[in-house]
């Protein structure tokens, strides 16, 4: 039998250093380090961090080369993949509309895609490079430079972020007809005979309703709590099937499926996003979208929203 290893059906030549990579379909850390011209420590920080595909198998890491080579591309200056754009995060009635404008402008020609998963888990995914893009709303207007910032700075990749504000939306408490009417003092939203509903704790809604719940001095485990919703819509859907009679959200929500509001305040809606994403042309795209003629006027139609900087960098570590 011959000794040669390259002809031995039982042996897989190893790679040496040096040699080409290419050849193998899964690296190791080291041929992955020797691939890269960096050390296998700074492999591991990438794999610990979710930052670079990886899999492990029997105590032991291994790297699909495809996925390095195309993980190399995606990290390079302003992204290869410039015909994808994946929004999360925050929920916003105008900005799913934009993205669905833009899917039908691209007719197949990229992937544009929005997933409500609230402000914590979306930047959360965008961390993980899961997403381009996630919206960010944490508290009032007047604190959002203050709070969106050190929310991002919570995520080691944010040194590569901005914030780039979409647009201002009044915030409150959406409430079935003629609650509110009956409701001129808020704290009767707070009795025992109301029906509530909440959104998930990773969400900025929720994050409005604790502030306003702490400033009347309210238990909220004492409420009436109906079910935790993972969507505004799902709040309006409660309510319009009777339900449940109040819950958090904006002013355009309420507009949209003929519900009563009680405002409470203003909230920044920014999008953060890593510096090579802002000059994609499907994230200018969502820009233009956004300031155009359709999307301004269903938010002249939904009311409760403003658009003074939409567009600009308002944060950039």
């Amino acid at each position: 039998m011959s000794s040669d290893p390259l002809r031995s059906p039982n042996k897989v030549s190893p790679i040496r250093p040096g040699a080409d990579v290419g050849l193998r379909q899964f690296m190791s850390v080291k041929e992955v380090a020797d691939y890269l011209h960096i050390n296998a420590k700074k492999v591991y920080a990438l794999v610990s961090e979710g930052k670079i595909p990886g899999t492990k198998v029997t105590g032991k890491w291994l790297f699909p080369r495809k996925l390095v080579d195309r993980w190399l591309l995606e990290s390079s200056h302003g992204g290869l993949l410039t015909d994808r754009l994946v929004v999360t995060g925050s929920d916003d009635a105008l900005i799913q509309r934009a993205i669905t404008h833009i899917v039908n402008e691209m007719q197949g020609h990229a992937l544009v895609s929005y997933t409500n998963a609230g402000t914590e888990l979306g930047l959360s995914l965008l961390a993980r490079q899961r997403a381009d893009v996630c919206g960010v709303r944490w508290g009032p207007v007047q604190e959002s430079a203050r709070r969106h910032a050190a929310l991002v700075r919570q995520y080691p990749p944010h040194r590569n972020w901005v914030l780039v504000r979409a647009f201002e939306r009044e915030q409150g408490l959406v409430v079935s007809p003629g609650l509110a009417n009956d409701a001129q003092d808020i704290g009767r939203l707070f009795g025992n005979d109301v029906r509530w509903i909440m959104r998930h704790d990773s969400a900025g809604a929720q994050r409005y309703l604790r502030e306003l719940f702490s400033r009347h001095k309210i238990d909220p485990t004492r409420l009436r709590v109906i079910a935790k919703v993972l969507s505004e819509r799902d709040v309006a859907s409660y309510l319009n099937r009777d339900e449940a009679d109040v819950g958090p959200g904006p002013r355009s929500l309420a507009n949209e499926f003929g519900l009563d509001f009680i405002p409470v305040g203003w909230e920044a809606y920014d999008l953060a996003l890593d510096r090579g994403v802002f000059f994609r042309t499907l994230f200018q795209k969502l820009i233009e979208q956004l300031q155009g003629p359709e999307c301004q006027r269903l938010a002249a139609v939904f009311d409760g929203y403003r658009f003074g900087q939409c567009g600009q960098i308002v944060w950039s570590a």
